[in-house]
């Protein structure tokens, strides 16, 4: 059986016989002693080459949005069967993927989350481009395009960036009362989802200061410094984002960052000469055909929208907060930003409605 089974090798190997031939010749070469040991293997004839956007592709919440891929041969040729092709969302570190779709000819699945939203465009020949309908904040992140074609297989990675920002979040029992999963939670109840380090080091780029420390989706606690200063690390530290590293999720409490993406619907004030309640403002606000507006949607209409208002108003988390985009006179600090005036249990405030488009 050894004889017999090492003759069927060699004669694979020779070039002759081709059972599962696909377009591809992969050359078998025993080394000088016939010990069955490899010399060498190499490939000669066409090679599969995959390529991708080489910039992040940029899109915004409830968007449509293609990440682009392509394969070739070289040289260049047709496939000699069908081809497989596979995308899969991977995370920061690389160490694990999430299934996104997998095609064979014009038959796909999609998987997950991602199922009823994601589909190939084939416009043109070895084209292999996934679309992704009404994007969600956690498909923010790199993706895989592969192509298999019998025993070649290739891939290349495209990265899908969400327009958006960060903001920190406490809520109405005050600083550092969150875990982690508590910190996961209060963010999507303000129309967001908390922050990859990749989106806090852009805020903090963009000016983003803060010295209480807060939870991202990694489950690290970081805090972004500017200025640096006594209470936030001391005043010799060099400005950058502080880390505290991975906490655990249950036992320790930070705060939040939380990370809202652009806008499809608008933002807008109403008021009443006394002010309202914060029922009354909810009812006002269904009243208008909309809803009373989250944390994230007023942070997304300030820096997306240019919303500016110097008038208070309540927002669904019982918080009352105003958007200022060009500082003046008794409109609080001499910078542009979201001013908060926290939680208050008493009072009468306009209100901030979100309504759809």
């Amino acid at each position: 059986l050894p004889l017999l089974l090492k003759a069927t090798l060699l004669r694979l190997a020779s070039g002759s016989y081709h059972p599962f031939y696909n377009g591809f010749y992969y050359n078998h070469i025993m080394n000088d002693n016939d010990d069955g040991q490899d010399k060498v293997d190499y490939f000669s004839g066409a090679r599969l080459v995959v390529e991708t956007s080489r910039d992040p592709v940029y899109s915004y919440s409830t968007a449509n949005v293609t990440l682009p891929c392509h394969y070739r041969y070289e040289p260049d040729q047709g496939p000699k069967r069908k081809i497989r092709i596979k995308w899969s969302k991977l995370r920061d570190d690389y160490t694990k993927e999430q299934d996104v779709m997998v095609a064979i000819g014009k038959t796909y699945m999609a998987f997950g989350d991602f199922k009823g939203r994601a589909h190939l465009r084939q416009a043109s020949r070895h084209e292999a481009s996934l679309v992704i309908s009404d994007v969600r904040l956690k498909d923010d992140g790199k993706y895989r395009c592969e192509v298999i074609d019998g025993l070649e297989d290739e891939s290349d990675v495209v990265d899908l960036r969400l327009k958006g920002l960060v903001f920190p979040y406490q809520p109405p029992r005050g600083q550092y009362r969150l875990n982690f999963h508590e910190a996961e939670h209060v963010c999507q109840e303000q129309g967001a989802i908390l922050a990859n380090f990749n989106q806090l080091f852009q805020a903090w780029s963009e000016g983003l200061d803060w010295c209480n420390a807060g939870w991202l989706a990694d489950g690290t606690v970081q805090s972004p410094i500017r200025l640096p200063r006594k209470p936030c690390g001391g005043v010799h530290l060099a400005p950058g984002i502080r880390s505290y590293g991975p906490r655990h999720r249950h036992l320790h409490r930070f705060d939040a960052f939380c990370f809202s993406s652009a806008l499809k619907g608008e933002v807008f004030y109403l008021d009443r000469p006394a002010g309202m309640t914060l029922e009354e403002a909810k009812q006002s606000c269904q009243d208008a055909g909309a809803e009373i507006a989250r944390v994230g949607q007023l942070y997304s209409a300030w820096k997306f929208l240019g919303l500016d208002r110097c008038n208070a108003g309540w927002l669904a988390d019982g918080s009352v907060r105003y958007p200022i985009v060009t500082p003046r006179a008794n409109c609080g600090p001499a910078e542009p930003g979201v001013r908060s005036f926290g939680f208050p249990s008493k009072g009468r405030f306009g209100v901030f409605c979100y309504r759809e488009r």
